[in-house]
């Protein structure tokens, strides 16, 4: 055990900050009172006009510049390269950096075109941030445990060598893709707010009283500043969709098996029964759909033996996207308003309302989601699952260094399950996703095509982003890993604190729910970005794809 943990982490984060040249350096870095929103003309008086244009190019339009020769990659990967190194001095979202060896990548790409004529690959060119679970040869990987500094991942038998990389690294740079950070997590990845002894608290661009969330909450404010376009980060209660949510940004939670997770670091690794799984967050759906369907042509399920043989089907997204199917087979949905543990605060519930009156003014089915079992008891399984080793594993990781454990981790002190205990929970857990898939059939006799819902339309939070120490209640994105359904964060609007007032004579159902309303402040909120999720059933990530696109496209008109 280390007798001095703070200096050990002040050094490393100093040590990253070196990293940054000096002429991007910010003189003074303003206080969210004094600069609440650090995102569009705040950031773009430290960039030049070209480096603002590449950076506000969502991932799509990047590759087809950099694959015809428009942009050289070495352009593009400065340009983002900057605006991180920007968005870490106001934010602190990043545990890593690598700008040399991303520009050293792109030159390579660039003498590759020069030669051939021709790109790399589907990604080639495309600056990938990575949150701080995979392995990327010669950087550390710590997760945001003091005591994995230098080890390349903290735990005895687990170790990494400097050189190696997690499987979806390796994929990513065969396709063309250049990776140049690592992203801030909370330590133990339980959370919903990214904090650790490290970096601090990661703040929201858009609103930095906010938290970016968590866990994945350094992808969600980097990609959010434009510091990337399109990242990848990890899920097992939300991770993935709450920071794309609190940011504004699409992200994709993809039932188990579809996206490789060989080679990631992790805690309570060998927990099998509500696995974490890997997804990317970006600034449109499109991105989404690109960086899957050629990580798919990659052959996953070759190099991950939990990855299903499933590649890239275009005729499920096709039976969404094509506008003549559409227009004679009209889609229908359920909504889910309340989930009957937590009410969803003001901006929240206008969120889903704005996408219900917009679906149902193209004519499409919206039915109200009551199912069997309730979300208490599936919350509950999620939960019990998370605990089977009474929080030993994130413990012994948090005890390398003796530092102290933030508040907001989800660690619970509670007794090691049994084998029995571990087997009651997964009959549970079977028996409540069969209840639930039946319930979804059942909606069939609602929507009037003969067909149960194609999607539900659901908060991911009960706020739009938590305030410090504030996540009050998991409920709302966790049930979507209990049941291993698809599920895609759409942005929805902005809080406006002259419509979307506390609400009058709250009556709670329990002490949570009068805590989740008592964090909501209007003029505090007002700003932050406002987002809900399309849920789907398993393996569904084409479909949902789509109809996070097309439910995009109803709201903008």
């Amino acid at each position: 055990m280390s007798s001095d943990w703070k200096k050990t982490a002040r050094d490393k984060a100093d040590s990253v900050l070196a990293l940054i040249p000096k002429e991007w350096r910010i003189e003074k870095i303003p206080s969210p009172q004094e600069q609440r929103d650090v995102t569009g003309s705040y950031i773009h008086q430290f960039l030049s006009k070209e480096e603002i244009e590449i950076t506000e190019t969502d991932a799509v339009g990047i590759v087809t510049k950099t694959s015809a020769g428009t942009w050289k990659s070495v352009d593009v990967a400065k340009a983002f390269c900057h605006r991180a190194a920007l968005a870490h001095q106001l934010l602190s979202c990043l545990h890593e950096i690598f700008f040399d060896a991303a520009i050293k990548s792109a030159e390579e790409l660039d003498q590759y075109y020069e030669k051939h004529k021709k790109p790399i690959g589907p990604l080639h060119g495309l600056p990938v941030s990575l949150k701080d679970q995979f392995h990327v040869k010669g950087v550390e990987t710590h997760m945001g445990y003091v005591g994995w500094i230098g080890t390349f991942q903290g735990k005895k038998g687990t170790r990494k060598e400097k050189n190696y990389e997690s499987e979806m690294v390796k994929e990513l740079r065969e396709l063309g893709a250049i990776l140049f950070v690592k992203t801030s997590v909370p330590h133990t990845l339980m959370a919903g707010e990214t904090v650790n002894n490290i970096i601090g608290w990661t703040q929201n661009p858009k609103n930095r009283n906010l938290s970016c969330g968590g866990s994945s909450g350094g992808e969600g404010a980097l990609i959010g500043i434009r510091g990337s376009p399109v990242g990848f980060g990890t899920d097992i209660g939300g991770s993935i969709r709450i920071p794309a949510a609190f940011n504004g940004l699409y992200g994709i939670r993809p039932s188990v098996g579809r996206m490789p997770y060989q080679g990631m670091a992790n805690s309570m690794d060998g927990q099998n029964s509500v696995l974490s799984v890997v997804g990317p967050i970006a600034t449109t759906p499109e991105a989404l759909k690109l960086v899957m369907q050629a990580l798919l042509t990659k052959k996953p399920w070759l190099h991950d033996p939990l990855v299903h043989e499933i590649p890239w089907r275009a005729e499920a997204e096709a039976a969404v996207s094509d506008p003549i199917k559409r227009l004679s087979e009209r889609l229908s949905f359920a909504v889910m308003r309340n989930d009957g543990c937590c009410t969803p605060t003001p901006p929240v519930a206008r969120a889903v309302d704005m996408v219900v009156k917009a679906l149902q003014k193209n004519g499409h089915t919206i039915i109200d989601w009551k199912p069997t079992p309730n979300h208490a008891r599936v919350t509950e399984i999620c939960y019990k699952a998370w605990a089977f080793d009474g929080g030993a594993d994130c413990k012994r990781d948090i005890d390398l260094s003796g530092e102290d454990m933030a508040a907001q981790a989800l660690v619970l002190d509670l007794p090691q399950a049994n084998a029995m205990d571990i087997m009651a929970v997964n009959i549970e857990q079977r028996d409540a996703q069969k209840d639930y898939m039946e319930y979804w059939n059942s909606t069939s006799e609602q929507t009037g095509t003969g067909e149960p819902v194609d999607a539900i339309i659901s908060p991911l939070a009960p706020f739009p982003a938590a305030r410090e120490n504030g996540y009050t209640y998991y409920g709302y994105s966790s049930w979507v890993n209990m049941l291993d359904y698809t599920s895609v964060v759409v942005p929805v609007t902005l809080v406006d604190k002259n419509v979307d007032k506390k609400m009058e004579n709250f009556t709670p159902i329990d002490e949570t729910d009068q805590k989740t309303q008592d964090t909501y402040d209007p003029e505090i909120y007002d700003g932050a970005h406002v987002s809900i999720q399309v849920v789907g059933r398993r393996l569904q990530e084409e479909k949902m794809i789509a109809l996070a696109k097309y439910v995009d496209e109803v709201l903008r008109g």
